[in-house]
């Protein structure tokens, strides 16, 4: 695998206070930049940014069934290293996050073997992290 250089994801929040507080104090996500409309955070050395918008009363969420799961359409996260996802489990777990899906292993003993969870900020994003045994299989078929 290439060097992977950071990526840039921005994404809307209609409680900028709230999910604030939550990528900071929950995910531990350190602050960076802000103004009274967004906010930038280093996710894991990559930049989030959570711009302020208003809520809707429409449904975002879209859910496609995957290994016996409902998994949340849109998400996004970041892939950790294996002792990183589980330290960092219990940290969400000890911290009281409600999982969308609960940590598990998929494909366990076969290519791909992973990890994953879901969950949600507090204004609806669906967040995924997952890490693989071995990270060269990332993209194997």
């Amino acid at each position: 695998m290439s060097t992977v250089t950071p990526f840039h994801i921005a994404i809307p929040v209609h409680n900028l206070a709230e999910c604030r507080t939550f990528y900071r104090d929950v995910l531990n996500c350190e602050e960076g930049r802000s103004s009274d409309h967004w906010v930038d955070f280093n996710l894991f050395g990559h930049q989030l940014v959570i711009h302020y918008k208003p809520k809707s009363n429409k449904e975002n969420l879209h859910h496609n069934p995957v290994d016996g799961h409902d998994v949340p359409v849109p998400h996004y996260g970041v892939v950790l290293p294996w002792d990183v996802f589980q330290q960092f489990a219990e940290t969400l777990k000890t911290k009281g996050i409600k999982f969308v899906i609960e940590p598990y292993i998929r494909f366990e003993g076969l290519v791909g073997e992973q990890a994953t969870m879901f969950f949600l900020d507090p204004a609806g994003n669906a967040l995924e992290f997952k890490s693989f045994k071995d990270m060269s299989q990332l993209f194997a078929k």
